[in-house]
């Protein structure tokens, strides 16, 4: 997955750990955000499509695990089929420095 410059027209998404029936969702990019990183990805709109992300760490890599499902407040809410160019902020314990980036494949 490439790494790519900051994309101010991407929509931010906040992590949702409360998301209902997540599954992997495929990561597009990162993106360096201040210390760590940001992915990028395509989804629904944040009305109705939350995302969670969990990052792996060690000291060569963060892997990256990115999950996308329906935000409880959702749930059987009638909703466009539009898709969005979204981002969100992976929360590192340590900066990303020049560690490789790689994502949880489906």
């Amino acid at each position: 997955m490439p790494e790519v410059a900051p994309d101010a027209a991407r929509t931010v998404f906040v992590d949702n750990p409360a998301i209902v029936a997540p599954h992997v969702t495929r990561i597009d990019s990162w993106t360096r955000s201040g210390e760590g990183l940001a992915v990028n990805f395509t989804a629904g709109t944040p009305d109705c499509f939350g995302v969670h992300v969990a990052a792996q760490e060690t000291d060569q890599t963060v892997t990256v695990d990115l999950r996308g499902g329906t935000p409880p407040e959702s749930v059987g809410r009638m909703c466009i089929a539009l898709a969005v160019r979204g981002t969100v902020d992976v929360p590192l314990s340590a900066p990303l420095g020049d560690r490789k980036v790689l994502a949880v494949e489906w």
